[in-house]
């Protein structure tokens, strides 16, 4: 399946049926009077978020939504038939914003939540609700309410515990694949990955979503390479796993590009924890291991871990310093949360 992660969709509600103008005339019936029912409710347009998608591309190809209006009322104090709903199904983590690209409208980080994006108008009141001592036979009954039409953009952040960032080739998918079930695409030339990945991982009886992104280059942030506009499915990680290639005569440069590149971007990357790890040791003796590691632990001024996704060293102590970063910088959000019975 295709990966799409931005969308523009034009909704628009269903307006309301207008009231009826009846009067009961019947043989036997001694006083009549008005009997006009209101007008139905026109169909709302709701955005939904579901398990199971992880791409806006049902968007791609249809962007339009438009919701059905109310039915009209009629006599003998009939009401018309409100018209359906339009659901637009969503991934989880989707955001929805107005035309601007820039105001938030709202933001659907759980299975199961629901936003109307466009209100169907009312329906429109018949003659009877306008019956009163002093109007016993009322000629008046009010239209429905117009619906609203509104364009929107849809921009999906994935939702994970853990981001894989770095230059293209610094072993991100290699990675990815050697932790998780995830097969992404894995070659020795440059932009390998073209979209985001997902894979869980799993150490010490514990589980977290791993995400791993198309790699920068400098200049990302002026539109170089992929660019940054993939950096978006970071913003939502708890931590960042920086891999630096170890084999590289560069490899202090290489860091400090990417370190660039995130405060570039902003949203609050730079500041997120990371986890430094020199990967590809298995190309490197033991001595040039722990020398470049000690360069780049002055550099960064944080400390540096050693591993081999393709040969499996060090993947362990990575993964656990992974996971106690998550529970760290999840442990406030939870203290924070709303207690549920």
């Amino acid at each position: 399946m295709k990966f799409l992660d931005h969308a523009r969709i034009e909704v628009r509600s269903g307006g309301g049926g207008a009231g009826c103008v009846s009067f009961r005339r019947e043989k036997f019936v001694e006083f009549g009077g008005p009997d006009g029912g209101d007008g139905g409710k026109g169909g709302d347009v709701i955005a939904e978020a579901v398990e199971g998608l992880n791409t806006l591309i049902d968007y791609r190809y249809r962007q339009h939504f438009f919701a059905k209006n109310g039915q009209p009322g009629a006599g003998r104090q009939r009401t018309g038939r409100s018209a359906p709903d339009v659901v637009l199904k969503v991934p989880v983590g989707t955001e929805i914003l107005e035309e601007d690209g820039e105001t938030l409208v709202a933001d659907l980080t759980r299975p199961g939540q629901r936003v109307t994006l466009a209100e169907g108008g009312n329906g429109g009141w018949g003659n009877l609700r306008f019956k009163s001592a002093t109007n016993q036979a009322p000629r008046r009954a009010n239209p429905g309410q117009p619906g609203v039409e509104r364009t929107l953009w849809l921009r999906l952040k994935l939702i994970a515990d853990a981001g894989l960032v770095g230059l293209p080739n610094a072993g991100k998918s290699t990675f990815l694949a050697a932790v998780s079930n995830a097969r992404p695409k894995i070659a020795d030339y440059p932009f390998t990955t073209l979209h985001p990945g997902l894979g869980v991982v799993g150490i010490d009886g514990a589980e977290f979503v791993l995400a791993d992104i198309p790699g920068l280059i400098e200049g990302a942030s002026e539109g170089r390479g992929l660019g940054d506009a993939f950096l978006g499915h970071l913003e939502r990680c708890a931590v960042l796993l920086h891999l630096v290639d170890g084999t590289s005569e560069t490899f202090e440069d290489d860091w400090r590009v990417i370190v660039r590149e995130l405060e570039a971007y902003g949203a609050g990357l730079a500041q997120k924890p990371r986890v430094l790890a020199l990967n590809k040791i298995d190309a490197l003796d033991a001595g040039e291991v722990a020398a470049r590691c000690a360069r780049l632990t002055a550099v960064a001024r944080m400390p540096v871990h050693a591993l081999s996704g393709a040969a499996g060293q060090g993947v362990t102590e990575v993964l656990r310093a992974l996971r106690a970063a998550i529970d760290a910088a999840r442990a406030p959000q939870a203290a924070d949360a709303p207690w549920q019975p």
